[in-house]
């Protein structure tokens, strides 16, 4: 920025340090000469006076220039050349502001500070967006300048939060006598779930590290080596497609305790989770949480994360049309080879019918589709009592008569039902459409609304079964335990869907937070996960041979959860997307606008390396950071 006079520089004073910050000055400060330093948020021109609103992290304070003031001559020419984003040093007196002239929108509104010595720190270009929590900016200037951004007071208390919140964790933990203990983020490739994101050794040509999905078998080799409480802030990676809740690298809670069963274990998390909201949001919660076994939550709510603050709880009518002539409950209730069958459920909204067109209902029904639904039937109950409904002909009176004794039915009621041969299908498609009438009906309680729902989902199945591939597989990662009841059945391979697993979710309004169980410590009832999940014992020990090996030196029981500090940091913080309480997040697809990652590397890099870039001559050439597909491959070898 060009001016026919240099500002005075940092260099032309002996002090630019600040005695103050920008959110401290009170009414007990007036008389005191202060120095503050920041950025310009906004700067008024009265004519003789200049006022500027200086902002850091803390708050702001008015400063306001006086060419009448003893020194303010100069700091008052030097303040027509500020303009928004400059950083500043200015020194002064603090005044009250003239009566009426309080802004009792600040916390500093009652003061303000008379310069009488300014130095301009740093010029600034125009942002591209004003630095203001009310002003509508796309998300991709944010992201492309999350420096700026990051100005925002709004996104500056997220992160506040954030670190307040982990140390009230470090604390907590601290004080139970958990070790904090750091493990590996170049590792060993493991199948968890998701893709690894894989990274060449140069000085292990051809081989490969894998960035950690989690501490997993870590955390697990510490229990063994007598570290019988650990935690920590970990980084984790998946290669895995994004969505608002999800990033590429996240950060856990990671917690493991040896000799313990939940009885021992919830308490400690119940307990430090009830610190953070008391700590941060000044709410009691109180403990202990309540309990729902799996299925419970399923047939009630159609979700294993339920959000128990509003009804609208699915219905089991099955029973009713077992016997139905309607073609679609036939084919949902018919058992099928494996002596399974599959289910009709519904919800009942009172009263409401005459707020639902058959445009809304096609809506639900096209919602309840993204699930696996074939359809979605409606019925609402007339003024008369009669059933209306599509369906209405193909059932009998006895099935409608049974239909409206069991779900209370009155005239204004109602009913969505979903029916199919996969009750996955039915929870997962009913479990949505509840979500989403209950916030189109206003009944999910807004951030700060009401009492906080949390809730311990237990009982997991160990196993499902796919249908598609004829087989079952672990519901959660190959390192959880069967509850104690279970080890024969699970090692002899009997009783299979009825095996439940001593596995854990802590769920707050409808979100997991935290999920975890105990572990597997057998190495009988681990050669059988790895059995189950056709890894032979070639191949188990290729991936797992140091876990295995590990297991035969004695193992205790023990057995952990992790939280997703994200997700923690949301719901305290009262935002959506996790990107909100990250410093630098990345887009759906992985970018990050600002550095313009990811992005090429040089054929110098690639050839250390020993590798290769092929490219897949049907999805074309990739630009930087374009995500086209290649492969990699050593160099020299062909595709």
């Amino acid at each position: 920025m060009n001016s026919a006079t240099p500002p005075k520089t940092s260099t032309s004073v002996k002090r630019t340090v600040r005695s103050n910050t920008c959110g401290e000055l009170r009414a007990a400060n007036l008389d005191q000469e202060v120095t503050l330093c920041g950025w310009i948020a906004k700067r008024r021109d009265h004519g003789g006076l200049v006022f500027a609103d200086l902002r850091d992290r803390y708050g702001l304070t008015q400063i306001v220039f006086d060419p009448a003031l003893p020194g303010g001559l100069e700091a008052h020419e030097t303040a027509s050349r500020i303009r928004g984003e400059f950083v500043i040093w200015c020194k002064g007196i603090v005044r009250k502001r003239p009566e009426g002239m309080t802004n009792s929108k600040m916390i500093t509104g009652e003061v303000e500070v008379a310069c009488t010595d300014l130095v301009i720190l740093s010029e600034a270009k125009t942002p591209p967006f004003a630095i203001d929590d009310d002003v509508e900016v796309a998300e991709t200037l944010r992201l492309k300048h999350r420096y700026l951004d990051l100005r925002r007071p709004s996104l500056q208390k997220n992160l506040i939060i954030r670190h307040r919140m982990l140390s009230i964790v470090r604390n907590h933990l601290d004080q139970q006598n958990f070790l904090e203990v750091e493990t590996p983020i170049l590792y060993k490739s493991t199948p968890e779930g998701a893709r690894d994101f894989i990274v060449p050794s140069r000085l292990n040509p051809g081989t490969f590290y894998a960035l950690p999905q989690s501490p997993q078998t870590l955390k697990q080799l510490l229990m063994i080596s007598g570290m019988d409480r650990y935690y920590q802030i970990a980084r984790c990676f998946r290669d895995e497609d994004l969505r608002a809740d999800r990033q590429p690298e996240f950060t856990q809670i990671d917690i493991e305790q040896s000799f313990l069963d939940e009885e021992g274990f919830f308490p400690l998390m119940e307990a430090m989770v009830a610190k953070l909201w008391k700590e941060i949001l000044g709410q009691e919660i109180q403990l202990p949480f309540p309990r729902m076994a799996y299925k419970e939550a399923m047939t009630r709510f159609g979700s294993d994360k339920p959000d128990v603050r509003f009804g609208l709880e699915l219905q089991d009518i099955s029973e009713i049309f077992e016997a139905s002539t309607f073609q679609v409950f036939q084919n949902a209730l018919t058992t099928n080879a494996r002596g399974r069958k599959g289910a009709v459920r519904a919800i009942v909204v009172a009263g409401q019918a005459e707020k639902f067109s058959r445009k809304d209902l096609d809506d639900l029904q096209s919602q309840a589709g993204t699930y696996g639904a074939k359809g979605l039937l409606w019925m609402k109950i007339q003024p008369t009592g009669e059933i209306q409904s599509p369906a209405a002909k193909f059932f009998s009176d006895a099935e409608k008569a049974a239909l409206i004794a069991q779900l209370g039915l009155k005239p204004g009621d109602l009913v969505l039902a979903v029916a199919d041969a996969r009750e996955k299908v039915v929870h997962d498609s009913m479990g949505a459409l509840r979500l989403a009438l209950g916030a189109r009906l206003g009944m999910i309680p807004k951030h700060g609304e009401g009492k906080p729902a949390f809730l311990w989902v237990v009982n997991f199945p160990l196993v499902e079964y796919d249908d598609r591939e004829n087989r079952f597989f672990a519901t959660h990662h190959p390192f959880t335990s069967p509850r104690p009841q279970f080890f024969q059945d699970f090692i002899n391979g009997t009783n299979m869907e009825n095996i439940e697993a001593s596995a854990y979710d802590m769920v707050l309004n409808g979100v997991e937070i935290g999920g975890g169980s105990l572990r597997i410590y057998r190495p009988d009832v681990q050669a059988a996960m790895f059995k189950l999940l056709g890894l032979s014992p070639a191949e188990a020990k290729d991936k797992f041979g140091y876990f295995l090996e590990a297991l035969q030196y004695g193992t205790p029981p023990h057995g952990g959860m992790a939280f997703g500090v994200e997700r923690l940091a949301a719901l305290l913080c009262g935002v959506g997307p996790i990107r909100d309480v990250m410093a630098f997040p990345k887009t759906q697809r992985g970018h990050c606008l600002m550095s313009e990652s990811p992005s090429h590397v040089s054929p110098d890099q690639l050839s250390e390396l020993e590798i290769a870039v092929i490219r897949q001559p049907s999805l074309g050439a990739a630009s930087s950071g374009s995500g086209a597909a290649a492969s990699l491959a050593p160099a020299g070898d062909e595709a």
